[in-house]
């Protein structure tokens, strides 16, 4: 009959463990010096040693070896505990025995001295699964066993035992293995297998495993039940579901180049081949993880588990990209991942996903050419400032230019609500860009980000009424409406900056005093374009 890899692997002896030297050392030292607890608790992550480590424990406080050799691992004592059948040796699994029944037997137990060995050892899978009432039962034995028995308690959620428990125990807890000393692992079970699998795909099932030697195995083990002699990369990609990292780097390129369509091309057919959604994700936030990583180490190698051929494509990528576009491209993938793993449609999301970081990429060139226009814009108003004689003469040399260049006037974009020709350069307060207050506020509220809490009351509420140099004027009707405008004054003007490239101060008022307001914000905006030019700060009172 077949067996597991992982149970006919199960370390037997505490030099066999993977990745928990520091545990090891501790038991070892009690063991030899005769100074063990009367009750342990062991936490950590499913499959990092936690049950096997308490067993090869109970094998050494029974073993029948000689002192610092314990446990041996042949013994007849070793060999029972191995099989289960030590009488003195107890495993109780407290997901379906969790009932103050089942704690009251144990006390009962405990009375009885150990049978054929020195110790009687309790161990209590997934401890934290015991009622409260069991809790409360368990307490007093576990405080004040007697001097033959010890408790090994097992958990992968410390976090829910109560506070009395836990300091009555020592506690030690797992760490995930690292994924060199799982792959240095599987490969010697592969030689003793005589089993032919590459060191790729090593790496991709170390990967995999998330720090559990049980879930390396087990992928180990699926892969090879093909019957195949050689287990290659391409075959552990196709049994995870999992895509190469050649697909990661060409649609990372064509999102941060704003190939949006070509991006759903890649998606489609690499989900048409029967890739796994939710793990594509996942491979591809960890795709993003390695970019930063090879962004700021010299040499990834130690933190980046993959061959070095797929190291330096990912270094070359990384070199091309922002780290904003990183930043950004983590950041959604894990909203992503989380929201897929309880959808019915993951697919969309992931769709959803590349499109939304592709539109990132233009909102950002867009922003970033706004500021550079308007950075143009401001050192010709400091031009200005040299007489009224060489203003004149430089706006007419730079329209001329501008009519020479054919594609400088006519190519620049247009933001929603402005007026064809309010793109030109403008020197004075007469010559600042028009717009279409209606258009310009519907453009704002069918922005994305509009789309929140009270933006729908302000938008049908309230209206733009007027654009000066520095401020905006919203008029409403309602007391209530303006109330939410004021709650929402940052958003509002973020958004009118981000659609007319200028940061302004959003003034709400109430129909009636529109007019007297605007004569006063001209007069405002006069003072202060003049203060510019003559370069004096004005005081408005």
């Amino acid at each position: 009959m077949y067996t597991a890899l992982y149970r006919a692997y199960r370390p037997e002896v505490f030099d066999e463990i993977l990745g928990q030297e520091h545990i090891v050392k501790i038991l070892k030292n009690q063991i030899d010096s005769d100074s063990t607890s009367h009750a342990y608790l062991f936490c950590g992550t499913r499959g990092t040693g936690k049950t096997t480590t308490a067993r090869i424990l109970a094998k050494g406080l029974n073993c029948t070896a000689e002192e610092g050799q314990r446990p041996c691992g042949h013994c007849s004592v070793c060999n029972s505990i191995k099989e289960g059948t030590y009488i003195d040796v107890i495993e109780i699994d407290a997901a379906s025995n969790n009932g103050v029944d089942n704690i009251r037997e144990l006390r009962e137990s405990v009375k009885y001295p150990p049978a054929v060995g020195r110790k009687k050892v309790y161990i209590i899978d997934e401890v934290h699964m015991l009622s409260p009432g069991a809790f409360n039962a368990l307490l007093k034995t576990l405080e004040e066993p007697p001097g033959y028995v010890v408790f090994i308690l097992a958990t992968t959620e410390p976090q829910k035992l109560p506070a009395t428990i836990l300091s009555r125990c020592m506690r030690l807890d797992f760490k995930r293995v690292p994924e060199a000393v799982l792959i240095k692992g599987m490969a010697e079970i592969c030689s003793k297998c005589e089993i032919d699998v590459s060191e790729d795909a090593l790496r991709i099932i170390a990967a995999n495993a998330d720090g559990s030697v049980r879930d390396g195995l087990s992928i180990l083990d699926q892969c090879i039940s093909g019957g195949d002699t050689h287990v290659g990369a391409k075959d552990v990609l196709e049994f995870l579901g999992a895509s190469g990292e050649e697909v990661f780097i060409e649609l990372t390129d064509m999102v941060r180049k704003g190939k949006t369509a070509d991006a759903l091309v890649l998606v489609d057919e690499v989900l048409s081949d029967g890739k796994d959604v939710r793990q594509f994700i996942r491979d591809w936030v960890n795709h993003y993880r390695n970019l930063l990583m090879a962004k700021f180490i010299r040499d990834p190698q130690n933190v980046i588990n993959m061959s070095v051929e797929n190291i330096a494509r990912i270094r070359k990528q990384s070199e091309s990209i922002e780290l904003a576009d990183i930043n950004r491209g983590i950041l959604e993938l894990s909203k992503t991942m989380r929201e897929a793993k309880w959808s019915t449609q993951p697919r969309i999301l992931l769709e959803l996903a590349a499109v939304t970081m592709s539109a990132d990429v233009y909102s950002m060139r867009g922003a970033e050419e706004r500021a550079a226009r308007t950075a143009v814009k401001g050192q010709t108003v400091s031009d200005s400032s040299m007489g009224p004689a060489a203003t004149g003469k430089a706006s007419g040399e730079d329209r001329n230019a501008a009519d020479g260049d054919g594609e400088s006037a006519e190519g620049e974009e247009r933001r929603p609500g402005q007026d064809a020709d309010s793109s030109q350069e403008n020197t004075g307060y007469d010559q600042q860009p028009r717009y279409d207050c209606d258009a310009l506020w519907k453009a704002v509220f069918e922005d994305g980000e509009a789309a929140k809490g009270s933006f729908y009351i302000i938008g049908s509420g309230a209206a733009l009424t007027d654009i000066g140099q520095y401020e905006f004027t919203v008029t409403t009707s309602s007391e209530h409406v303006k109330s939410h405008a004021e709650n929402n004054r940052q958003l509002l003007e973020d958004l009118m900056e981000k659609h007319t490239g200028k940061r302004r101060t959003m003034k709400v008022v109430m129909k009636g005093e529109s007019s007297e307001s605007k004569n006063g914000r001209q007069a405002e905006d006069i003072a202060r374009e003049a203060g510019d030019i003559l370069g004096i700060d004005v005081e408005i009172r």
